[in-house]
């Protein structure tokens, strides 16, 4: 177990700033999170980094850092008609999608290119281009602080929702997720409707698209639409899209009719939040060291030499002018630190 003190987290944040974290200890397996337990060490207050691309950081942090290191791929069950994976939770997530294309195990193709590693993925139900994780999740083993056992987490009891989860309520703070295991289909099951993915094929003049077809059309139109958080920093979508009452939405679209609603689950539905920043005349705004990209309304970003701060005032405001304008809250995807 690795443990290094006075560290910049610059290489540990997507954004790209550099706060200074005081302790560091990289977990690479569930006996090193053990041996903490039996030294006391969750008794006293700590913080969790997985991947950082879910992460603003907006002061240096004092308490000690576990980075999540778990490694792993490994097959435990598999039938003529589908195969369950465990993942290592310190596994890259992109690069886990890309192993499962090239074995054609279907059902985690549109999500390709997401950046983070697999053990964060639960907390968020991360999602693309019609497919979430909880779509091909069979279950979870994380440890509990509080105890010291492996628990195992089964569908119901992960409670998923739209970028939601169990992890990020009741079971905030009380676990570390150290492997996930996926069910996916080796039967072929394409989902070519959501997006620009049926346009990027037709325009490749692909008409029976194979696995590695999608993957490849989703890489592409994320890197057309999107930063690259090693050249300029950001941490994907940083506000949800908002799920209000079907009035509400109706309201609004009686005046702009190019809004665009989809179901949720009763009187509710979902509208996009990048629609409702644009609107309010944020996208491509820029503001010293930060800014809204010019392309993507969602993602903020970050130019160099900023702070995190910087990005959450920028945040606070957008959040409060679509408030104003359209009644409408968007709330934070990305955790504040």
């Amino acid at each position: 177990m690795l443990s290094e003190v006075n560290n910049s987290l610059l290489p540990y944040n997507t954004f790209g700033f550099d706060v200074q974290g005081y302790e560091l200890i990289k977990i690479e397996n569930k006996e090193q999170l053990e041996k903490l337990y039996a030294e006391d060490f969750f008794k006293s207050p700590f913080r969790v980094i997985s991947g950082g691309s879910n992460l603003l950081l907006t002061q240096n942090i004092q308490e000690p850092i576990l980075l999540v290191r778990i490694p792993g791929i490994e097959k435990n069950q598999e039938t003529d008609e589908y195969v369950c994976v465990e993942f290592g939770a310190g596994e890259n997530w992109h690069q886990c999608v890309l192993y499962c294309v090239e074995n054609e195990w279907y059902g985690i193709e549109n999500m390709s290119l997401i950046p983070g590693c697999i053990g964060a993925a639960p907390i968020q139900n991360i999602g693309a281009y019609g497919t979430e994780l909880k779509d091909v999740f069979e279950s979870l083993k994380a440890f509990n602080i509080e105890t010291g056992n492996i628990e195992n987490f089964n569908l119901d009891q992960c409670q998923f929702g739209y970028r939601d989860s169990y992890f990020k309520h009741q079971g905030k703070g009380k676990y570390i997720i150290t492997s996930v295991i996926l069910r996916l289909s080796k039967i072929a099951k394409i989902n070519t409707q959501y997006g620009d993915i049926q346009n990027t094929l037709n325009q490749k003049n692909i008409l029976n698209p194979t696995i590695k077809d999608v993957s490849n059309a989703v890489i592409e139109i994320r890197k057309s639409k999107l930063p690259d958080p090693a050249i300029l920093g950001n941490s994907g979508s940083f506000f949800k899209n908002p799920v209000i009452e079907k009035s509400l939405a109706e309201k609004i679209q009686s005046n702009h009719p190019d809004l665009k609603i989809f179901p949720a689950s009763g009187s509710l539905v979902k509208i996009p939040a990048a629609w409702l920043i644009e609107k309010s005349g944020w996208k491509g705004h820029k503001r010293s060291h930060v800014g809204v990209h010019e392309k993507q309304a969602l993602v903020l970003v970050h130019y160099g030499g900023g702070t995190g701060a910087e990005i959450q005032q920028l945040a606070t405001e957008i959040q409060t002018d679509v408030a104003n304008k359209f009644g409408v809250h968007l709330e934070f995807e990305v955790n504040i630190w």
